[in-house]
């Protein structure tokens, strides 16, 4: 018996060694485990992995088929790129312009002056920080992550993605890898080292013309800044490879076939009505010698006469009447947001477009300021927009408990038209769905192709008189090779000012300019050159597109990412030269390589192309008003999915 006992105490000895070294086993393997997972997310997070600037867009429009044909191809010349964006952090910076006040005669019409312009800002999404920085290890983490489509529940990995997608990185997982990053990047002020370069952030494009007038009452830029802390006024871009205008070619082309807008919940006989619409359009026939359109500068000028006859035929909007003043149906005339303002006034007036059945309309149209939204409602030195985020969140949500329009097709037979820089991200999650006509038309905070149009800057001095000093010299008369005048704004200015200011007297170079007796002003300096140089300021837009339009001055575009005006429309090579920013070394040579004969027939397109780009006090055919509700029309027309 005791044998026996002593057997059994042997044998359940050894059990309990192996249970002992099974625990143990567990353990350490979920030690591990856990530990790996800690590593991991402090690289990518859980929550979401997305284009940059597109993810509420991923998360409540189009399905993963559709991102196939627009998101992920407007990352396919951009490359894999890491964004060092905190998770909802947000950057506010002061700009400049005069205080004087000038009331317009219309009680229900500001000009930009009527507004206290000291207290303008601007919001950027987080910092990037510099592709090359990254380590081997972390791209390869990087590449092997999964990216989660919210709308199908598809998951598919990085490397699945055409062209690579940014990953926004959380703030608490995050600090200490991207104070690693940051600390290995380099920062250039004004050299010829594209790579990287120390940028003072601030707002509006408040540039062109508007410069050279009398700066009393504004703030030097010391001035502006020194109410934010450091970590706002010295932070550092990192330069991927740009999106050419070839690639957007081809971005546009692609969403053709591929990006159509959310399903409606319940047909509807606007839905027939664009429907036919589009098969019109696609079977426009030839148009030959049209006294009005000159054929180089379209893409198809068949299809847009058919396209704009058929507007002007069918074409119902809807203008809600809800929303307050000042934000809401009070259009400001004046300074470089005057195209926002103008639309909506001449649209609100016009009786062919405008319907008060909304059953009728195929088109509704949100009638806001972002201007007005930034100055009435942004809380100074707040580095914040989330309350004018939820302003519009709150518009939103009243027209769609209101009407059944809305929730038919979740917003995308709606439309807005934004030239204030911020719009872009003030619009970008709950009005992702909607046709955005924006000033701030960058392919890299969210612009999609097939959906958005590029909105023209416009600059207004005189809103009575809005087409004072039009025209220019002829070819012939034109002795100046290129010309640029200007504040610094933003990083890419000093590097032109520094490689060509006061170097070359073909290459009128300058900052900003002061009129002086005997000289020659902004104005006169555009009538007279060949080339207009069109630098991005803070944003990729500027008004001097327009401006040199309007001057019949070949543009020279220098602004990386940047969607031109009515892009879904026009020829653009017809008209502009496309400089990438890196080459601005090289900017007197490439413009030198031009033919005459290509420069004449450049300069020909911009005359002809001039009418597309002029605000008339009364709507005339083809000017910028029809143009802007054209493009929002082409585009929601092209949307409709043909039946199967």
């Amino acid at each position: 018996m005791g044998h026996e006992l002593k057997s059994w105490f042997q044998l359940d000895a050894r059990k309990l060694i192996w249970l002992i070294c099974a625990i143990t086993v567990i353990i350490t393997f979920q030690y591990l485990e856990l530990l790996s997972e800690n590593v991991f997310s402090a690289v990518v997070p859980s929550g979401k992995i997305s284009v940059e600037g597109q993810s509420s867009f991923l998360a409540s429009a189009p399905s993963s088929t559709e991102l196939d044909g627009t998101i992920r191809y407007v990352t396919h010349s951009i490359g894999l790129e890491c964004n060092g964006t905190y998770a909802g952090s947000e950057t506010v910076h002061g700009n400049e312009v005069s205080e004087e006040r000038d009331m317009d005669s219309n009680d229900d019409v500001i000009s930009e002056t009527d507004v206290d312009l000291n207290k303008s800002s601007t919001f950027e999404e987080g910092s990037e920080s510099p592709k090359e920085s990254l380590s081997e290890e972390l791209v390869d983490l990087i590449k092997n992550s999964t990216v989660y489509d919210a709308e199908s529940s598809k998951s598919m990995t990085t490397a699945e993605v055409e062209g690579g997608l940014s990953l926004e990185l959380s703030k608490e997982n995050n600090m200490a890898t991207l104070d690693s990053l940051n600390q290995t990047s380099a920062v250039n002020e004004a050299t010829n080292d594209f790579g990287t370069y120390e940028v003072n952030d601030k707002d509006q494009n408040s540039d062109s013309i508007l410069d050279n007038d009398n700066n009393s009452g504004r703030k030097s830029s010391s001035e502006e800044f020194e109410d934010y802390p450091e970590s706002y006024n010295n932070k550092t871009v990192a330069k991927e490879a740009p999106t050419t205008i070839a690639d957007m070619n081809n971005l546009l082309y692609r969403s053709r076939v591929s990006y159509h807008s959310t399903t409606p919940r319940w047909a509807s006989a606007a839905d027939k009505v664009l429907l036919n619409v589009r098969s019109q359009i696609e079977k426009a026939p030839i148009l030959e010698n049209d006294q009005q359109l000159y054929a180089p500068l379209y893409r198809n000028v068949s299809m847009f006469k058919r396209s704009y006859e058929l507007m002007e035929s069918t074409l119902k909007v809807y203008i809600y009447k809800e929303g307050k003043k000042p934000i809401f149906h009070k259009p400001v005339l004046k300074g470089i947001y005057a195209s926002e303002g103008w639309f909506m006034k001449q649209l609100q007036a016009n009786r062919n477009f405008v319907t008060k059945k909304p059953r009728e309309a195929q088109l509704f149209y949100l009638p806001f300021s972002s201007r007005m939204l930034e100055e009435t409602l942004y809380v100074p030195d707040s580095h914040s927009i989330q309350n004018l985020v939820e302003y519009l969140k709150n518009y939103a949500d009243t027209i769609a408990a209101k009407y059944p329009y809305w929730n038919r097709t979740q917003g995308a037979d709606h439309f807005l038209v934004a030239c204030h820089d911020w719009a872009t991200s003030e619009t970008k999650e709950y009005m992702a769905n909607c046709i955005r006509a924006l000033c701030n038309s960058d392919i890299r905070e969210g612009y999609i192709f097939g959906k958005d149009v590029s909105l023209p800057e416009t600059t207004i001095r005189n809103p009575q008189r809005p087409l004072r000093d039009l025209g220019g010299e002829p070819p012939s008369k034109r002795s100046i090779l290129a010309f640029f005048a200007g504040g610094m704004r933003g990083y890419l200015r000093p590097i032109l000012l520094q490689q060509w200011g006061n170097k070359d007297p073909d290459m009128k170079i300058f900052g900003t300019m002061h009129n002086g007796k005997g000289k020659l002003n902004y104005a006169q300096h555009m009538k007279r050159s060949k080339y207009c140089i069109c630098p991005r300021g803070y944003e990729v837009n500027s008004p001097r597109v327009v401006e040199a339009i309007f001057y019949e001055c070949v543009p020279v575009i220098i602004s990386d990412n940047f969607v031109p005006p009515f892009f879904e429309v026009l020829n653009w090579e017809s008209l502009a030269v496309f400089v990438l920013e890196k080459d601005i070394p090289n900017l007197k040579k490439i413009l030198l390589s031009i033919p005459d004969e290509r420069y004449r027939q450049m300069q020909l397109s911009v005359k002809k192309a001039q009418q597309h780009f002029l605000w008339h006090p009364r709507p005339v055919k083809y000017d910028i008003f029809h143009m802007i509700l054209h493009s929002v029309w082409y585009n929601r027309v092209l949307q409709m999915e043909k039946p199967r």
